[in-house]
C-alpha cells in the first residue's frame, strides 16, 4: 500500500522516517533476437486501469484504506481519463526516443509491432478527478508512486517473438514532497524505455 501524507502531518513524518528501502524493480525479457526491421509502438491501458480512469479498483484489496498517513489517493482509482491518455502518449515518446538512440527505427506501418500495456500507476499527488471526488485531498497531498508494464514483441505474422515486464515502485517518503503529480510513474517509464530499447538492439 503507498505511503500517503497531508500538508499539516509533514513535519511530523520527517522527523520519524526510517532509512530508505530497496526499490522494488525488476525487468524481464523471453527476446533472444534483436530486431533488425523496423518497429511500430502502441501503448495501451489494461482493463483494469482503464476502468480505473473514472472508478475505484474493483478488487477490496487493491484499494486503499480511505483514511490516515498510509491511504491511498482516492483508493487508487478515479485517476481522470485525460491523465491516463498523457500516460500513453508520454510512454509513446520515451519508447521513441529510447529505440532510435539504439538504432531501431519506429515507423507507424512497421511489420513488428512493440504493444505496450500499462497495467499499473501510481501518482504521487492527487489529479483533479480525484479531488473532485474526495474533499480531503488538495494538491498539497503527496505520496510515493510507480508504474507496472507489459509488452508483447509481435511480428509481421502475428507470431509472438518475445515478452517484456517491468516495474519501479518508490517506498522512500522522504523526497516526495517536491515532486509532481507522475513523477515516480514517468521515471518508471523512463527506465523501462532504456530497457526495452536495449533488449530490442541486443535480443
Amino acid at each position: 500500500m503507498r505511503h500517503f501524507i497531508k500538508t499539516s502531518i509533514v513535519a511530523a513524518s520527517l522527523l520519524v522516517a526510517t532509512p530508505s528501502l530497496a526499490n522494488a524493480s525488476g525487468f524481464e525479457s523471453t527476446l533472444t533476437a534483436p530486431i533488425t526491421s523496423d518497429i511500430k509502438i502502441e501503448v495501451r491501458l489494461s482493463e483494469d486501469l482503464a476502468a480505473r480512469a473514472n472508478d475505484l479498483p474493483e478488487k477490496l484489496s487493491d484499494r486503499g484504506s480511505g483514511s490516515g498517513i498510509r491511504s491511498a489517493f482516492s483508493q487508487n482509482g478515479y485517476y481522470g481519463d485525460k491523465d491516463l491518455a498523457q500516460l500513453q502518449k508520454r510512454m509513446e515518446k520515451r519508447l521513441t526516443q529510447q529505440f532510435e538512440k539504439r538504432g531501431v527505427n519506429v515507423s507507424s506501418a512497421a511489420p513488428v509491432v512493440i504493444r505496450v500495456t500499462l497495467t499499473d500507476v501510481k501518482n504521487n499527488r492527487p489529479t483533479f478527478r480525484q479531488m473532485s471526488k474526495s474533499t480531503g485531498l488538495s494538491f498539497q497531498s503527496f505520496g510515493t508512486g510507480g508504474a507496472e508494464f507489459e509488452a508483447e514483441v509481435i511480428s509481421a505474422g502475428g507470431k509472438p517473438l518475445g515478452i517484456m515486464n517491468y516495474d519501479w515502485y518508490e517506498y522512500d517518503i522522504r523526497d516526495a514532497q517536491f515532486r509532481g503529480t507522475w513523477t515516480d510513474a514517468h521515471r518508471a517509464m523512463d527506465r523501462f524505455a532504456k530497457h526495452a530499447a536495449k533488449n530490442l538492439a541486443n535480443g
